[in-house]
């Protein structure tokens, strides 16, 4: 299926879109104070956590009025330091993958005494992705799962007083307790290969009862099992665009996940497709929704997208 991507501000353009219209949602928001790609109104860029935590509340009570009763939320969100040095030097941040040259946007400094009056030290992790989820869940949606993106190729940083982060979030929020998942079609290798010895003893042991605290889904008989909460997902560059790019790996198994042939997957922050992209190729219908003209571009090289302004898609 061909993707669509509609061109506006995401809290005007999802007042347009139908209650109840979207199956899944895959995104990922700007990050609080990394990149200021010059386009107005951007979110990323208010002064405090609180204020980007209000405004991703305010967007999503709106996805929540677009998605289906059965629907799930993938929210993938990333973290950044607070840095009281001088506004004009770029803070140091947690950003989500490319290494290569952030040939979009420019770095963003933030106020030193708008940090502290807020309580955030110099080298405070500011915690924006729980910032987020928990003010979401305070809203009402259901936060299901905590998912560690694990990095095996983090960018690099010069810091020799803590680990170097290699990790982001993704959130799994739903807006029932009973809702889609089709645990079969992302299912894992188990923690044993099928028929080795290793399997056919834990099973043994299992069903002796001497693993109680073992749950049923640990029975090795496929080789397979539950899908676990940390994904190690290797990043991928697309050099055109931003830094942020998703591997299609990530996407992928949200939206095995999440949705059935021909369902819609919703990207509120399309950036360069990857998820539309991956939407149309598992037999989905991907709708996005970007601010920049200049991904608009990217977004139509790499998928071949039916582009439509927020005015021609009101009328």
């Amino acid at each position: 299926m061909r993707p669509e991507v509609i061109e506006g501000d995401v809290r005007e353009v999802l007042k347009t879109l139908d209650d109840e219209s979207v199956q899944c949602v895959v995104t990922s928001p700007p990050y609080w104070g990394l990149r200021d790609y010059g386009v107005d109104d951007q979110l990323g860029l208010e002064p405090t956590p609180e204020e980007y935590v209000e405004n991703m509340v305010s967007v999503f009570q709106e996805v929540k009025r677009v998605l289906r009763k059965d629907g799930t939320v993938w929210l993938n969100l990333g973290d950044t330091y607070s840095s009281h040095k001088d506004s004009k030097s770029p803070p140091q941040t947690v950003s989500k993958n490319n290494q290569h040259e952030m040939n979009k946007g420019k770095a963003v400094g933030r106020n030193a005494k708008i940090l502290k009056e807020i309580g955030l030290k110099n080298k405070d992790l500011v915690g924006i992705p729980w910032r987020v989820a928990l003010a979401l869940q305070a809203d009402g949606w259901y936060l299901r799962s905590d998912i560690i993106w694990n990095k095996p190729n983090p960018m690099p940083e010069a810091v020799k007083d803590r680990p170097t982060k290699s990790h982001e979030y993704i959130f799994l929020l739903t807006k029932s307790a009973k809702y889609y998942y089709d645990y079969e079609a992302i299912k894992e290798k188990g923690e044993y290969p099928a028929g080795t010895r290793a399997a056919k003893a834990s099973d043994k042991r299992f069903s002796m009862g001497f693993v109680n605290s073992r749950p049923p889904e640990y029975k090795i008989y496929d080789g397979t099992r539950n899908k676990r909460s940390v994904w190690k997902i290797t990043t991928k560059p697309y050099k055109e665009a931003h830094f942020a790019t998703f591997p299609k790996e990530l996407p992928e198994i949200c939206i095995k996940a999440g949705t059935k042939k021909g369902d819609v997957v919703l990207d509120i922050f399309a950036g360069s497709g990857t998820t539309l992209r991956v939407a149309s190729k598992l037999g989905r219908k991907g709708i996005g929704i970007e601010l920049n003209p200049e991904y608009i571009k990217i977004l139509n090289k790499r998928c071949k997208i039916e582009s439509v302004s927020l005015e021609n898609w009101v009328e």
